[in-house]
């Protein structure tokens, strides 16, 4: 490196020099040994290029390669599901979406992190999502408390979060929603389309689109799609009344407030119409940096944060839409423990915050509740801790990609005019019954939904 001459600093420009260097050498503190080369599968999202940066931070500081393969949400899962059942893995990190995690569970396919290197944890800052990271293979269980052996380490934690026009609430007078009504209240007063749509709304159909997105009504309701999965009750609620309400209350305000083709609307298009000004509100995994960035954004410093709204003697129910990391058992040694040099310097507080400075949310309490929220870049920070602690996981069985398939069809024709809502789910309750009955498991249903 050549050696440059320059004006000499003054006091204030070297104690911030200085603390710029023991923030990089904090940063650096846990870097590991020379590994072997890794290759990490992911899904492209709003939170890649944030995942991005901060995994060239590590080959910057390590000088450890790491290879990402990047592809759509559905892409990288049948990557994954392939790559798990080959010989050798050609991945070294699978990166997890929370409706499928279980499906790798309960195949066994992913090395137990302890195994790699024995006496491995979670630092005690990250989220433990309701337990996701661990998973007991005699009980099929999910959680430390259930005895399950640690095989993920979480990568982002995503759940959907209210996003509103700040500049708008306080021209109007207006106050962060709490409820459905109140929010349907606000959307009212901002609704003037095509100008602008008092909430546009997720309805597409894909692996885990509409059905994630309708999932903040239906919980915040009292509705789901079993009784108790955690417990082993299997009875079938997705037709009953609570879901019902929750369902009716998202097309109330598709109808009211919304978009008119809320059916075909994608994830890209709903945070398209808040970037483009065209939106009051909408519920998303968070898109700050989107909103944030004027090269993408009309509306930079104009979009404010929040936990979704729920219904009346019930609290925000978001569910977890978070994402893990996991090592393939058919990786060889030397991949297995280079994949988890690079898991363990990911989890670390300075790591987490340079997450945060990419653009991306952290996984962990100490970084959420520092000193960076206070920023207004990072004031979708506080909102996301408020929100976490509500959070939980949509599936902890099997059967998830067979349900998904079944709900992604039956809530979209719901929300395009197909069927009625009862109809809609009292065909998924039936359909559900036969996944369920072929996977051996016992899962009553209610009786059907009147749908006159």
């Amino acid at each position: 490196m050549q050696r440059m001459r320059g004006p000499r600093l003054t006091r204030r420009q070297a104690v911030a020099t200085l603390a710029g260097t023991t923030m990089l050498a904090a940063t650096a503190r846990a870097a590991p040994e020379a590994v072997a080369p890794i290759t990490i599968v992911i899904n492209q999202s709003p939170w890649f290029a944030g995942f991005r940066k901060t995994v060239e931070l590590y080959t910057k500081q390590t000088g450890n390669k790491v290879t990402l393969d990047v592809n759509p949400f559905a892409g990288s899962l049948e990557k994954q599901r392939t790559a798990v059942r080959s010989g050798q893995s050609p991945f070294d990190v699978l990166v997890i979406n929370a409706g499928f995690f279980v499906e790798m569970y309960v195949g066994g396919f992913l090395q137990p992190l302890t195994a790699i290197r024995p006496g491995f944890t979670l630092e005690p800052d990250v989220y433990t999502f309701d337990g996701s990271p661990w998973w007991n293979a005699a009980t099929h269980k999910i959680g430390p408390a259930a005895g399950g052996q640690l095989l993920t380490v979480p990568i982002n934690p995503y759940i959907p979060l209210l996003h509103y026009r700040s500049d708008l609430y306080k021209a109007k007078g207006l106050k962060v929603a709490e409820t459905w009504d109140e929010l349907l209240a606000n959307a009212r007063v901002l609704h003037s389309p095509p100008r602008m749509y008092g909430i546009v709304q997720r309805g597409d159909r894909g692996a885990f689109n509409v059905t994630y997105d309708v999932l903040p009504y239906l919980w915040s309701h009292g509705g789901d799609f079993f009784r108790d999965q955690k417990g082993g009750d299997f009875t079938i609620t997705i037709n009953s009344k609570p879901t019902l309400a929750g369902l009716q209350t998202y097309l109330k305000l598709a109808k009211v407030v919304g978009h008119p083709h809320t059916a075909a609307e994608t994830q890209a298009d709903v945070i398209q119409a808040m970037a483009t000004g065209h939106a009051g509100h909408i519920i998303a995994v968070l898109a700050a940096g989107t909103f944030d960035n004027p090269d993408q954004s009309i509306v930079v410093d104009k979009v404010a944060f929040a936990p979704p709204p729920h219904a009346p003697g019930f609290q925000t129910s978001p569910p977890l839409g978070h994402w893990l990391g996991g090592i393939p058992r058919n990786t060889p040694p030397e991949r297995q423990r280079a994949a988890l040099a690079f898991l363990d310097w990911f989890q670390s507080k300075a790591a987490q915050m340079e997450y945060a400075r990419n653009g991306s949310p952290p996984v962990r309490r100490d970084v959420l509740q520092s000193e960076l929220a206070k920023e207004e870049r990072f004031r979708w920070m506080k909102p996301l801790a408020d929100a976490l602690p509500f959070a939980r996981l949509c599936f902890v069985i099997p059967q998830a990609a067979e349900i998904l398939a079944v709900t992604e069809l039956r809530f979209n024709q719901a929300i395009g005019g197909e069927l009625g809502p009862a109809q809609a789910l009292n065909t998924m309750a039936a359909e559900i019954g036969k996944v369920m009955a072929s996977a051996g498991v016992n899962a009553p249903r209610l009786p059907d939904l009147p749908t006159g």
